[in-house]
């Protein structure tokens, strides 16, 4: 178990973003009336602040994001809650700054219109309760769990605040909880390194009537053991996402590269200025091509993963880099990848 000293000082290293950094390279809107729909960012109050008016300045800054989906983050669970239930709290929390949004008065966007949060499967059946609990508090918004199975062998590798088991993905008390989803029509979002995504797709195929939304492309790490063998590990990386695309019921988000799990060394630490939508399409492109490659655009959807990508770039230029990503793609293709495969997803409102 961690102690909050050491919790607090990987959320930093993790989560951290410097806004004056970010200020050194600007560059102009690519596509400026393309639609999107940002299916993946998080909200909160921690070392650093994120919340709906920093959120709105960065959709503001040129992009045309119609909406977007919070993703769970631990934040705002309720302090005098039984475990179990505490993450209501952030369900709580988000439809607020929803509801704020959808009031009009702050532009035309909708921050959060789909909310996914967190439940234990582990609780097996009990988990009914919880997951009713989101609903009764967001209703229409509420639209999946995110369930994080972040584990390697090497301990120090680490893409979540907390520490979790091996195989949690084939327990058989978290699938018991898992199966429920289906009841209750909720997508489920799955947030593991690429080692572990044969286990993701052994679940998948084993409840084909739940959604599957696989976070930041399965993660082809670059850190710790890792470092070093990209070529080794994008091939291993590939096949697991080949054996995974069998399964007709999983997306995929194209995002996330940004985190220091890929060991692309492009945050402040690294460089004196951030790259350009040019160098991070460059870096980036083998990786959100195969998994378009492999999935098809009507299956995938790019992501800002904010703020926890503006560690290495500002919300402009994260877009930028996925629309020259997307260059090549049709018209279909490209209102897929932006907006109609997060809105199918997510069931969301035109």
């Amino acid at each position: 178990m961690s102690s909050p000293s050491e919790i607090r000082a990987r959320t930093q290293a993790l989560f951290g973003f410097d806004t004056e950094w970010l200020a050194r390279h600007s560059e102009p809107v690519l596509e400026p009336e393309l639609p999107i729909i940002d299916p993946h960012h998080h909200l909160w109050d921690r070392d650093s602040r994120y919340l709906f008016d920093e959120f709105s300045a960065d959709i503001a800054s040129g992009h045309r994001i119609g909406a977007s989906v919070f993703v769970q983050c631990d934040e705002m669970y309720r302090a005098d809650a039984d475990a179990e239930f505490a993450p209501l709290g952030e369900t709580e929390f988000v439809n607020g700054i929803a509801a704020i949004s959808a009031s009009g008065r702050y532009g035309s966007d909708r921050v959060a219109a789909g909310i996914v949060g967190f439940a234990d499967f582990r609780l097996g059946a009990r988990v009914d309760a919880v997951l009713e609990g989101h609903l009764r508090r967001a209703g229409e918004r509420f639209r999946g769990i995110r369930s994080r199975s972040v584990w390697d062998a090497d301990p120090t590798i680490k893409g979540s605040t907390q520490d979790f088991p091996p195989h949690l993905l084939l327990d058989a008390r978290f699938r018991e909880g898992y199966a429920r989803l289906a009841r209750y029509g909720l997508t489920f979002d799955a947030w593991l390194f690429h080692p572990q995504i044969p286990e993701l797709a052994d679940l998948a195929g084993t409840f084909p009537d739940i959604t599957v939304v696989l976070d930041h492309i399965g993660a082809p790490l670059g850190i710790g053991v890792y470092a070093g063998r990209r070529d080794e590990v994008f091939a291993a990386w590939r096949r697991n996402m080949a054996e995974l695309a069998k399964r007709p019921n999983v997306a995929v988000k194209l995002g996330g590269l940004g985190m220091h799990l890929f060991g692309f060394d492009l945050d402040p630490a690294h460089r004196a200025a951030p790259a350009s939508s040019e160098e991070l399409a460059r870096l980036w492109r083998p990786y959100l091509e195969t998994c378009i490659e492999l999935f098809g655009a009507g299956r995938c959807m790019f992501e800002s993963n904010f703020p926890v990508d503006k560690r290495v770039a500002s919300y402009l230029v994260l877009w930028n880099a996925f629309k020259r990503i997307a260059a090549g793609c049709s018209a279909a293709e490209k209102a897929a990848l932006f907006c109609d495969t997060a809105r199918r997803v997510y069931r969301l409102a035109p």
